[in-house]
């Protein structure tokens, strides 16, 4: 398992069933209340990237925090408690047919609203819920037109616009909430014109660019208006933006900005935007900053007895003690983390714990422990999501890679990788990238480069398409291995710097020191710490002249120290520019000798190509021999046996045509290769369309050696299935089907829905040699060859090929001729 292996996931949630609710949250006005809900459920959401839906994660937040569920979606239709919305929480359908029978007006559409409202944004989508939705919401838009009150018009409509996006109709959408976005600017109508173009913008993609203009002129609106809280909720929606496209300086840069926002308003709950920053800043690999606030999100929630989200605080702590090398007290804190995540409001996401407590185990050099945890916590918790089922594969290929059991690693990357494959979203970029890179070392680890270039590529790949994957210490290892590999020294110099400078940031030889200063600095601060300061402050004092004389020992010592450091220092400069001499040396003649070893290999590729066409003009002269030797022959068996023998020829001399004109001069490729020998055999025959040919061929490559027996074997059944299947020119098919079975065999299949063949080989039509020949090229094959008679005559041949395939083609699709 290697060091970065918990760095797996951006956010870890679940919500506390054992929690009270805080003392702050009692305090807590309406818009402070809706702030909370926001910025939790949008944590949620994040954090589970991609395994639940926006709505599921706002009712897991009021959940949590025991608020009322309205409170995310309604507003605009009452600042106050709503008529209704207690009915509505219940579910009695007919206590709410009654209250809408018996209200009118404005009651009547906030009525109409709150259930368009309850229906929309129930989890998940369902038809039959986006149906009642819709219904109530026409209804509440007609009330409103009748009373021609335009704030519950543009409600209506926003609403409308937010059902439109759920239903996949974006033009819709982007209609309803432009008109009211338009009508409010005409109109100079601020709160209106932020509340459309907040709800156009929910409606974008994080990676729309769209969405960033619209967020700042809503934020904009919302400060003008002095609505603070409506104003942080959307600076925090482009932080997100920032965060999902890479761009992490600018995000950390507004996580801090948010930190004053919040506590300017008096907003206590400020854990999430610190858990956040402790991940940007281990990602940035500044662990003394993550370590800090870390510190803080615990302390924070221990100070308020709140501990609804008790599992990411502490998760998150023990990603920084394992990266500090505090891998035991890491491994407790994961083992808490588990505790409270599986027995409160369980979202699965403690299951990122579970990876954390392995990668403490490993680290520790556990390895066979860790094997052992994670087949027993799978037995009991399987993975649900497809995240977490790649990054448990992920961790037991990393296990048994640490016990150097290779082949049991190669299993569960390729299992990893399959997974990966399935994620398609931002929110799981930076963990495939990273799982990738660590696949890749394997196979080069392993002395297998060509097996890691295409998981490099993927890494690389997922950088290009702007995922902006982590420059973590073992991303630059990978690129370092690669340039050598390739013979690129130089750039791989560069990335082994790179290496270094990262790898020596987050494991510095002062690290324990910095983490156990920090830890003092930190509870230092509170109140307790500050009283007993104040009453030992004479004491402090008597040690003062001690400290000063030890200080400027220890400077005098210092100076020193940074005396010789600089010599060695310089020293270690000058060694790496005599290093760097030879090395480019030693590239120049690398370089030369690689441009002698490219024009020998041209040369033998050409004269390999001379001896194919060469090959295929004597087999074509041979034919043509055979051709002028028929002209005298009267004898009809003899003529056949010359035309046979000229198929056969016209086989093998096909194959040295394809191989002359293939820039690969090693195998043949098998679709196009049966697709024009049976074309060739077609017309020989001339069939007509009385006979119809059906080809499925997988795009598979074969060797030369057994190219050319493939094709006298399709040669001889083929032909006997045009003479003998089809007596009295009647109408057949004939099918021809190359492909790979599971055992990594090929199977080759020869059938015609024809009169069928004696499979005893008595019939007298039967061309003994043929079926000779059929058989002893299957036996040069060591394949296994089985003729069957079911409505027509049916010639299978499995084989195993000489060389394993290259997997690039096995993600082509089937190639299907119909001749």
């Amino acid at each position: 398992m290697k060091k970065n292996l918990y760095f797996y996931c951006i956010l870890l949630i679940t919500c506390s069933a054992l929690a009270q609710v805080s003392p702050a949250i009692a305090r807590y006005d309406l818009p402070k209340k809706r702030l909370l809900l926001q910025l939790c459920s949008t944590y949620l959401y994040n954090s589970n990237q991609g395994a639940i839906d926006v709505d599921s994660s706002v009712v897991l937040a009021a959940t949590a925090y025991k608020l009322p569920l309205r409170l995310a979606y309604e507003e605009g239709f009452n600042e106050e408690s709503l008529i209704g919305s207690d009915l509505i929480e219940k579910g009695n359908s007919k206590g709410i047919q009654k209250l809408i029978a018996k209200s009118t007006g404005l009651e009547k559409i906030k009525i109409l609203l709150q259930l368009g409202s309850f229906y929309l944004f129930k989890p998940g989508v369902k038809p039959d819920d986006l149906r009642k939705a819709k219904l109530y919401m026409d209804q509440a838009f007609a009330e409103s037109n009748k009373l021609k009150v335009v704030k519950w018009q543009h409600q209506s409509l926003l609403l409308l616009g937010k059902y439109y996006y759920q239903a996949n109709n974006q033009s819709e959408s982007k209609k309803c909430f432009l008109q009211v976005i338009n009508e409010c600017r005409k109109s100079n109508d601020k709160l209106g014109s932020a509340q459309g173009l907040e709800a156009q913008g929910d409606a974008l993609s994080n990676l729309d660019p769209e969405k960033e203009k619209i967020l700042l002129e809503v934020i904009s609106l919302y400060a003008s208006l002095g609505l603070e809280e409506k104003r942080i909720e959307n600076y925090s929606k482009i932080t997100t933006i920032y965060f999902w496209s890479g761009r992490m300086q600018e995000a950390k840069k507004r996580l801090y900005q948010s930190l004053i926002d919040l506590r300017k308003i008096g907003f206590t709950h400020q854990q999430f935007t610190e858990t956040t920053i402790v991940y940007v800043e281990l990602h940035q690999h500044n662990i003394k900053d993550a370590l800090y606030y870390a510190l803080k999100s615990v302390k924070r929630m221990e100070t308020e007895k709140d501990y609804t989200f008790a599992d990411i605080f502490y998760m998150r702590l023990g990603d920084v003690y394992n990266i500090y090398g505090h891998n035991q007290e890491a491994l407790d804190l994961y083992l808490k983390s588990i505790e409270m995540g599986r027995n409160d409001l369980d979202t699965g996401t403690w299951y990122k714990s579970f990876f954390g407590g392995v990668a403490a185990l490993s680290l520790k050099g556990k390895n066979k422990e860790a094997v052992a945890y994670i087949n027993s916590m799978t037995a009991k918790y399987p993975p649900k999501s497809t995240f977490d089922k790649m990054s448990v594969a992920f961790i037991k290929a990393n296990c048994y890679e640490a016990l150097k059991k290779n082949i049991l690693a190669e299993k569960y990357f390729k299992e990893m990788d399959d997974y990966a494959q399935q994620l398609h979203g931002p929110e799981t970029s930076r963990e495939i990238a990273h799982q990738y890179t660590m696949m890749a070392l394997f196979y080069i680890n392993t002395n297998r480069p060509q097996k890691a270039q295409p998981y490099t590529d993927k890494v690389l790949a997922l950088g290009n398409a702007g995922s902006k994957t982590s420059n973590s210490d073992v991303f630059q290892m990978l690129l370092y291995k690669t340039d050598s590999i390739n013979g690129n020294f130089k750039g791989a110099l560069a990335h082994f710097q790179d290496y270094k400078r990262i790898n020596d940031s987050i494991h510095g030889v002062s690290r324990n020191k910095q983490i156990d200063e920090l830890k003092i600095a930190y509870e230092t601060k509170n109140k307790e710490q500050e009283i007993k300061f104040l009453n030992n402050q004479s004491k402090l004092r008597e040690s003062e002249l001690q400290k000063s004389k030890l200080l400027n020992n220890l400077s005098i010592g210092s100076l020193i120290l940074l005396l010789i450091i600089i010599g060695l220092l310089y020293n270690r400069y000058r060694l790496k520019q005599r290093n760097h001499s030879k090395l480019e040396i030693k590239e120049r003649e690398i370089n030369q000798k690689n441009i002698n070893l490219r024009h020998l290999l041209d040369e033998k590729e050409w004269l390999l190509k001379e001896v194919h066409h060469r090959v295929k003009n004597n087999l074509q002269t041979v034919i043509s021999l055979l051709s002028s030797q028929a002209a005298y022959l009267n004898n009809d068996m003899a003529l056949s046996a010359i035309k046979n023998s000229q198929h056969r020829i016209h086989s093998m001399s096909l194959i040295h045509q394809k191989l002359y004109k293939s820039d690969n001069i090693a195998t043949i490729h098998m679709s196009n290769y049966i697709k024009d020998l049976v074309e060739y055999l077609k017309d020989s025959f001339s069939t007509g369309q009385r006979i119809r040919f059906e080809i499925t061929v997988e795009p598979l490559e074969l060797d030369v050696a057994q190219a050319i027996p493939i094709g006298l074997i399709l040669n001889e059944a083929i032909t006997n299935s045009i003479k003998y299947a089809f007596p009295d020119n009647s109408i057949g098919l004939v099918r021809v089907l190359l492909e790979k079975t599971e055992a990594d065999y090929y199977l080759l299949t020869i059938s015609d829905n024809g009169i069928g063949i004696d499979t005893t080989l008595s019939n007298s039509k039967t061309d003994s040699f043929g079926m000779s020949l059929i058989k002893g090229l299957s036996e040069d094959l060591e394949g296994k060859f089985i003729m069957e008679n079911n409505n027509g005559t049916i010639l299978k041949l499995e084989f195993k090929p000489e060389h394993p395939l290259d997997k690039k083609y096995l993600k082509k699709p089937v190639h299907n001729f119909d001749i």
